[in-house]
């Protein structure tokens, strides 16, 4: 007997061995199989979908949830178009709470972008509606932030900044200043963005950062997820990438190839369906938005400005190498060519050391790939991690500061697949709207918002974005015997769509309703 069949739906398998099913059965959790297979067999329940167009659940290759939780409970200076009315923002959340906070409390502000007003803010400016406070104002790539002068007071002798702009490792530094949020705000704020994820049928997703780096929370961030996870709060199935600075030198044996690792010698492929560990994330750039990703070229209109690598780029290629050899998969973030130059060249001369073919690792963004990188992607067996919300939200800014060659070489898709490399969707989720329908749209229109055309040539079938999300995602996060199809043996995680993709306009893609989302075979957005 079957737990549940789902019946009266076209299901886009994603499996070429039986593309279209109507009917799919479903049995403590797993898909025991479809049409004729199933058909006939009593079950629990039976749940008509009247028709609707199913998929396996999305898969989200690389968000920060945690991030993406707290900015939302954190007031917000967006949409950033006057300096005067930022400062009020930031003179208001100094204010608060009612009593006032003691002197020399922090004070985050979110939403922080200074495209728009041409420059960034100072410390100065900051200082004057501080309220004796630290403020902290976060810039929406994740990549700066500008702070005022009780901030620049506590920072070493010699942290770059200018002015109270702190970008890349000056960032971090800052970040450290602070106590680590606690496990119970952590697990809230996770929790939060993981019901989002849901809603846009978002089942599984890889959080791209824990522990370090620019992005991390708590040194014993992991914690909060298994919180979740014990108390049964967990949406969906969250894969963790351990930030590199969170590896230590350990003494291991000489034949396990370790110089550092973390506590234990975890790596890649601990846990369970739910929660696991995944890739090692390495940090080598900065980001496009604040204009700190790594190029070989400068930004138009920026004088000489190439961007910056976060660490001597020998540290970093030392970092890649070890965590090669230690046995991680790795995710290496590389936004511009130059740091996908590095990132190459050190996965090149690991694989070198210690062969391992299945190591699939990934570089997170390529966003900017000359075409003379395409092939070394191939050859590596390279992933290329993409978010191609980017450019449908911020492509018109990116094509003008790359300039007329280069806005076609940014976050590719068709260049990709013509070489045989991996194409993976994923969202960076907060940094951008996070709804795989939307990007979708973009990776087969190649249309920002206001219509402008970014890299036409780099289009792809919907076909083939829809597996960016599920079949390649799965791949990318080594859940292909797990997810991304709706197959036999598989997790009975889908999405019910109100249309089907391929047959609507690409422009309406974005626009299709996401009526339920299963996990493990229920409707989880209704259990919520």
């Amino acid at each position: 007997m079957l737990c549940t069949r789902l019946t009266n739906a076209r299901f886009l398998t994603m499996d070429p061995r039986h593309p279209v099913a109507h009917d799919l059965g479903i049995w403590r959790g797993r898909i025991v199989g479809v049409d004729d297979a199933v058909t006939s067999l009593p079950a629990r329940e039976t749940v008509d979908l009247g028709g609707a167009t199913v998929l396996p659940g999305f898969i989200d290759s690389h968000v920060h949830l945690a991030w993406a939780g707290l900015k939302a409970g954190t007031p917000s200076v967006a949409p950033c178009e006057r300096i005067e009315d930022i400062l009020a923002v930031v003179d208001a959340a100094a204010r608060r709470p009612a009593p006032p906070a003691p002197p020399g409390a922090w004070v985050d502000v979110a939403g922080y972008d200074q495209r728009a007003l041409g420059r960034h803010l100072t410390a100065a400016e900051l200082d004057r509606v501080s309220h004796g406070r630290k403020v902290f104002l976060m810039h929406d790539s994740g990549h700066a932030c500008v702070v005022n002068t009780a901030v620049l007071d506590l920072l070493p002798a010699g942290t770059p900044h200018e002015d109270g702009f702190l970008a890349e490792s000056a960032m971090t530094t800052a970040r450290r200043l602070r106590l680590p949020y606690s496990q119970e705000e952590l697990a809230d704020a996770i929790e939060l963005a993981a019901r989002a994820c849901l809603d846009e049928g978002i089942t599984a997703c890889a959080e791209a950062g824990i522990g370090g780096g620019l992005l991390g929370h708590s040194p014993v961030e992991l914690g909060a997820y298994q919180l979740l996870r014990d108390r049964g709060r967990l949406p969906l199935r969250v894969q963790l990438m351990a930030s590199g600075d969170t590896l230590r030198p350990r003494a291991a044996h000489a034949d396990d190839g370790f110089t550092q690792a973390l506590d234990l010698g975890l790596r890649t492929g601990f846990g369970d369906d739910w929660l696991s560990l995944g890739a090692l994330k390495i940090y080598t750039d900065g980001g496009m938005m604040a204009r700190t990703a790594a190029l070989t070229s400068p930004y138009e209109g920026t004088g000489d400005n190439v961007g910056r690598f976060q660490d001597d780029p020998e540290r970093l290629t030392a970092l890649i190498v070890d965590g090669h050899l230690a046995g991680w998969q790795l995710a290496v973030h590389a936004i511009g060519d130059r740091a996908a130059d590095l990132a190459l060249d050190a996965l090149e001369r690991a694989q070198k050391l210690r062969p391992r073919p299945d190591a699939r690792h990934r570089i997170e963004h390529a966003g900017l790939i000359r075409p003379d990188q395409l092939p070394r992607f191939a050859a590596l067996g390279v992933s290329a991690v993409v978010q191609p919300n980017f450019l449908r939200y911020f492509g018109d800014d990116y094509a003008t500061v790359m300039g007329q060659e280069r806005a076609g070489w940014m976050y590719r898709g068709r260049g990709f697949l013509d070489h045989g490399v991996a194409l993976v969707g994923s969202s960076d989720r907060p940094v951008t709207d996070g709804a795989p329908l939307r990007a979708i749209q973009f990776m087969v229109e190649r249309a920002s918002v206001s219509g402008r055309l970014v890299g036409p040539d780099e289009a792809v079938t919907v076909d083939e974005a829809l597996r960016a999300y599920t079949v390649a995602g799965a791949h990318a996060c080594r859940w292909e015997n797990a997810a991304g199809a709706l197959a036999p043996g598989m997790r009975a995680d889908l999405v019910v769509l109100g249309d089907d993709p391929h047959r609507v306009d690409p422009s309406r893609i974005g626009d299709i309703e996401i009526v339920r989302t299963f996990v493990d075979g229920r409707d989880a957005r209704a259990e919520a």
